[in-house]
């Protein structure tokens, strides 16, 4: 396609493999295992099949925020799922999550494994599992803010980062209409924490976790090096949120978590005592 006009529909889509550029191989047309492979199962309580995506890193940070603030029943055996090699299409990942995506969860510490799957939804399990991280006087702002988040995503990660940075062709269409909807969602956060120091006031939440891997990063320039291309640097107040948050030794142990490195590939050490870990900031 050599123009944004030059594609006409056909009367019915029909799926041609390795279709979609960079990361291709992550999308099909139909849900399932494409090979059997029994999932790995640790000995601690939480059981975590991730890769250090935006998506992936909400959960790896609470778990270390539920860590440093005591709770020893969210220690985690960290098993990396290489998206990129569609390891989310084995047997025992989809046997967690019928979805095929990243991150998906087992919490084992009951009678009855708990299943869970999409990190909003895996974020509230563990904030209402532990009691802590959604405000009592704003949760009904924190949930917002967090189904905000939800919702928002696939604007600034599917629409504007894959036109922008893996897509094979540079539509303008395409880069003009999603980069519109991201900056108005950067100026919905810079004028919401422009009077408050996280997205729930005063109070560090399940919120902030899930906005930072994505929004965050973003203004830091650390996704699809679109930093320059934004303007991010003019969102003042959501650079000074995210610079915030990346001083939590919490965040930052969980950003290393599950990343795409041969010598992190797999389990991390093992982590016995949540007094191991230094406070957060």
């Amino acid at each position: 396609m050599n123009d944004d006009n030059s594609y006409t529909p056909p009367k019915v889509w029909r799926w041609q493999n390795k279709n979609g550029g960079e990361w291709a191989n992550i999308n099909r047309p139909i849900s399932g295992a494409t090979h059997q492979k029994a999932r790995l199962i640790g000995k601690h309580p939480i059981q975590l099949y991730s890769m250090a995506t935006p998506n992936g890193v909400k959960v790896t940070i609470m778990l270390e925020e539920l860590l440093t603030l005591g709770f020893d029943g969210a220690e985690y055996d960290a098993f990396l799922v290489d998206i990129s090699q569609g390891e989310q299409f084995a047997s025992g990942f989809v046997d967690v999550n019928p979805n095929s995506k990243i991150p998906a969860m087992v919490d084992q510490s009951g009678e009855t494994d708990v299943r869970l799957f999409e990190s909003g939804a895996i974020l509230l399990y563990l904030a209402e599992k532990f009691n802590c991280l959604i405000p009592n006087e704003k949760r009904a702002e924190c949930l917002s803010w967090l189904f905000w988040q939800v919702g928002s995503a696939p604007y600034l990660g599917g629409g504007f980062g894959h036109f922008y940075r893996y897509a094979p062709e540079k539509i303008a269409y395409c880069i003009d209409r999603f980069t519109m909807e991201v900056k108005r969602q950067l100026d919905v956060l810079d004028k919401h924490l422009a009077n408050n120091l996280y997205l729930c006031g005063d109070s560090y939440s399940i919120a902030d976790i899930a906005i930072w891997p994505w929004y965050g990063a973003l203004v830091l320039n650390q996704l699809y090096d679109a930093g320059q291309f934004l303007d991010t640097d003019s969102y003042k107040n959501v650079v000074r949120w995210a610079s915030l948050l990346e001083k939590r030794p919490a965040v930052n142990r969980g950003v290393m978590v599950n990343k795409n490195w041969g010598e992190l590939s797999g389990q991390l050490p093992e982590r016995h005592n949540a007094s191991d870990f230094p406070p957060s900031a």
